[in-house]
């Protein structure tokens, strides 16, 4: 993309130009601000470009749930787990990690939840209007969203997960056998059940949708430009200064939405936020030989599997080794032989191995809104695996604080400092 620069400050300067970044800075043109927009990559190449694809208005349960903390030690000593944790990094997780089983309360699982659904309820209305025009609007599918059980038993609607969805009016039909085969053929007869989540969006390159609605962006007038950022200085009257490897970028208001990078950032402030690099691997099948009609959650192997443009996409696993530190593509190739076992006639010789590291917060909320003790500074990060669910409305939410609207959420939930 072309660099349009002006002297003059924009109204908002909006830091990373991932998903978030690029929906808040939609959202901002279309209340008539100037918006520039930071980012030492392209547009849409960080950690929801590697999405598994699920665009959910229903993601209400959170990654820290009752009773996890028993499956944690079997999944990091099997080298298929759904879970990595580099010893070094050990005592640098463990606060967080504390945090995270902390959050699983049952007594705190409702206000986590409707947190969660507040940003992801309208995330295919807005999706739609923002790509609209842009000639792309063929990488947004409906469908549903399949999580598949071995055991026909653990198709369970009971379970509390699933009882969370419920109470939030969520579309759920559990199928089993035929019934299953012919939602998903290509699925193996080991599994015998089931629960589909209905009224789901499906996308079919989560990085074009990104790269779709930044060149809208620009053609609207944002201003993107390519540099690393080091230092957020505050300057008088509650401006700012943005040091770069480019130079300085003086700014009027800021919003950090550098994802996983967000609270190194900050710290450079003072600000501490409970916030973790939890780094998510892909493996792309390009040349499957197996088409699968919807995204395909193994509840037990906790990833996902979906047809993309590029092939079949199989996403998820965390790894916590820290923001920088340099990939396993070991925890990627793991997933040829799951994928395999989930479907037989899928061709695993041809593959493409992708990861990058997911802003996860202990509750599966992400920091959104005002940074205490600065004027001017937003926060809007921290959306974990919904980043690219949640990204439509943070956008409008913090355009609509920036503007002074009467917002229709409460922020308390998303507060930087709640922990």
């Amino acid at each position: 993309m072309t660099e349009n620069e002006s002297s003059e400050p924009a109204d908002v300067t909006v830091l990373g130009a991932g998903i978030v970044g690029i929906c808040t800075a939609l959202s901002l043109r279309e209340r008539g601000f100037t918006v520039a927009l930071l980012d030492r990559n392209p547009p849409a190449e960080g950690a929801s470009y590697g999405n598994a694809g699920s665009l959910s208005p229903w993601s209400c349960v959170p990654q820290s749930m009752p009773g996890l903390w028993k499956s944690v030690p079997k999944w990091l000593i099997d080298p298929e787990g759904p879970i990595a944790l580099r010893l070094g990094y050990l005592p640098t997780f463990l606060p967080w990690g504390v945090r995270f089983l902390r959050a699983a309360r049952r007594d705190g699982l409702d206000a986590i939840a409707d947190a969660m659904m507040a940003l992801t309820r309208p995330t295919l209305d807005i999706y739609r209007r923002h790509i609209a025009g842009t000639g792309r609007e063929d990488l947004i599918r409906d469908g549903v969203y399949v999580h598949v059980y071995k055991n026909a038993a653990d198709a369970d609607l009971s379970a509390l997960g699933w009882r969370m969805r419920r109470d939030r009016q969520v579309p759920l039909e559990v199928v089993k056998g035929d019934a299953l085969r012919e939602v998903e053929p290509a699925l193996s007869p080991e599994f015998e059940a089931a629960v589909l989540i209905k009224q789901q969006g499906r996308a079919l390159d989560p990085g074009g949708i990104g790269k779709a609605l930044a060149e809208k962006a620009q053609s609207m007038g944002v201003d993107f430009r390519r540099c690393s950022i080091d230092r957020l200085a505050p300057e008088a009257d509650g401006a700012w200064r943005i040091e770069t490897d480019a130079g300085a970028v003086p700014a009027k208001r800021v919003v950090v939405a550098m994802g996983a990078w967000s609270g190194k950032l900050l710290s450079g402030l003072g600000v501490t936020c409970a916030l973790e690099a939890e780094r998510g691997y892909h493996l792309v099948f390009r040349d499957p030989g197996v088409v699968l009609n919807n995204a395909i959650m193994n509840v037990d192997g906790k990833f996902v599997v979906s047809s993309m443009n590029a092939g079949v996409r199989c996403a998820g696993t965390a790894e916590f080794a820290g923001v920088d530190a340099p990939p396993d593509y070991r925890r990627a190739q793991v997933f040829a032989r799951l994928v395999k076992r989930m479907f037989p006639d899928i061709n695993v010789d041809d593959t493409v191995e992708w990861m990058g590291p997911r802003p996860s917060t202990p509750d599966s909320v992400p920091f959104l809104g005002d940074i205490p003790g600065f004027e001017n500074l937003y926060a809007a990060f921290g959306h974990g695996h919904t980043g690219l669910t949640m990204a439509p409305k943070t956008g409008e939410i913090l355009a609509g604080l920036i503007a002074g609207e009467t917002l229709d959420v409460d922020m308390t939930p998303y507060r930087i400092d709640r922990f």
